[in-house]
């Protein structure tokens, strides 16, 4: 993962193990006020948003301590942790990606996983270079215009 990844996990972690623990604890405390707990839905949902809570907890340390901060790739090739633009050939729309491990994955911020199709076909490429994507709607060419 990328030095920005691991941050934004420890982040997550951050927030989840303090203001949303409080506010599921307060959720827990007010639906124990509303009387008979076998009975009481309010406090059954709040114990289940509770669980998963600490299930997210657990999923996040796990990933911490197996994460390894790769540098990212430099000199104007394409790789793991570089952003590049690309224009699509067909249609002349042109996207920017940053190649990025699979948990930091973001379609919408242009985030791709590295072992996605698209990313495979960028890796080791330089400006100028045309990658072969194949979609379900048949090949797409993406002209790589520029690496960072």
């Amino acid at each position: 993962m990328t030095a920005a990844g691991l941050e934004a996990l420890r982040a997550e972690l951050a927030e989840l193990e303090g203001p949303a623990r409080v506010a599921i604890a307060e959720e827990i405390k007010t639906a124990r006020g509303f009387g008979d707990l076998k009975e009481n839905a309010e406090y059954h949902e709040a114990k289940n948003a509770q669980a998963r809570l600490e299930t997210k907890i657990l999923q996040i340390r796990q990933q911490l301590l197996n994460a390894e901060v790769v540098e990212v790739t430099q000199g104007g090739v394409v790789g793991f942790g570089s952003t590049v633009e690309v224009e699509d050939e067909s249609s002349g729309k042109r996207s920017t990606y940053t190649l990025v491990a699979a948990h930091e994955a973001d379609a919408a911020a242009g985030k791709l996983s590295a072992q996605s199709p698209v990313a495979a076909a960028l890796d080791g490429l330089k400006p100028g270079d045309v990658a072969v994507v194949g979609t379900p709607r048949g090949e797409r060419r993406l002209k790589i215009v520029s690496v960072a």
